[in-house]
């Protein structure tokens, strides 16, 4: 399958570039919205690009563009990496971050993730069960699902995939593995199909319980909230940030950091309040989109997605 940048209109919309500034695309993936923003973009600009995944690197080393800058990295590193590339470019080091002009996160797993089945994302293909971003990593799927215990399988389970039927699925791994240690993708999926008292309509039984432990391995909620908290260290006044997110749990997070950072005090009107009491938002909610039923049919992937922004007042 062609890889189909989530959303691209509305995030190119939701950045409102400047053509010659600095953006940085957070999850580069197989580049499609980094692409188009290069296109808006003039010979003063440039772009920023990190994934942790080595194959997406490596798709973006093959972009000859010499306002491109490729890192290896995970969300939760946006500073640090910011950080390192300006180094010197500005006198006062409390200001050097707050340059990004426009920062994209689009979370999750990408397309070419599922396609590829060696790497162990999917259910529907046989292959290790793997699931790790970043190849370096040592601690895989396989390797957990068989010595994690009941209680943290279900706790996972739970907590990460909001999956109800956790404890039902936790055991049935558990006694399972002690006849063989479950390896492949299809042995766990069919392990999940058979401790469902019932299945669901539209829904593969193991989606829940294969988002959970990916989440999980990859630790995609630590590095998020981790990646919130550094955004407007970076981003400068009027930077814009943009958040696609396909799933509840990511969702709620960004949502939540979104509207606490635009939050005000609710003092009442005449109340003699002086300026250096009032809480000042450091961020204005400019929306949320979501795939056009268009979108949807053409990528059926997109049909969950939804986009927030944001932009840094202060």
């Amino acid at each position: 399958m062609e890889h189909q940048p989530v959303l691209l209109e509305a995030v190119i919309e939701g950045l409102n570039i400047q053509a010659s500034g600095f953006y940085v695309d957070a999850t580069f993936g197989r580049g499609g919205h980094s692409r188009e923003i290069l296109k808006h973009l003039n010979q003063e600009g440039h772009l920023l690009v990190l994934d942790k995944d080595e194959e997406a690197i490596l798709a973006a080393k093959k972009i000859n563009d010499s306002r491109l800058i490729v890192k290896h990295a995970s969300i939760a590193e946006l500073s640090r990496v910011i950080e390192e590339i300006t180094a010197g470019t500005s006198r006062d080091k409390n200001k050097k971050l707050e340059c990004v002009n426009g920062l994209l996160l689009d979370l999750g797993v990408s397309s070419p993730q599922l396609d590829d089945a060696s790497r162990g994302f999917s259910f529907l293909k046989d292959a290790p069960l793997d699931m790790r971003m970043n190849q370096r990593q040592k601690m895989d799927a396989a390797s957990w699902i068989n010595q994690a215990n009941e209680a943290e399988i279900a706790h996972v389970l739970w907590a990460y995939g909001e999956e109800r039927f956790s404890r039902r699925i936790a055991s049935a791994i558990v006694r399972e593995r002690a006849e063989k240690p479950i390896t492949r993708t299809t042995q766990l999926a069919d392990i999940v199909l058979s401790a469902m008292p019932r299945k669901e309509k539209h829904h593969h039984p193991a989606t829940r319980t294969f988002q959970a432990v990916r989440i999980f391995i990859n630790q995609e909620l630590e590095e998020l909230k981790e990646c919130l908290s550094q955004t407007l260290d970076v981003l400068a006044i009027g930077g814009r940030l943009c958040v696609i997110t396909f799933h509840s749990l990511e969702d709620r997070m960004a949502k939540q950091f979104m509207k606490k950072q635009a939050e005000t005090d609710d003092w009442p009107v005449k109340l003699p309040i002086k300026a250096d009491q009032m809480k000042i938002p450091r961020l204005k909610i400019i929306g949320a989109k979501t795939p056009s039923q268009k979108e949807v049919t053409r990528n059926p992937r997109s049909r969950s997605a939804r986009l927030r922004i944001g932009e840094r007042l202060s």
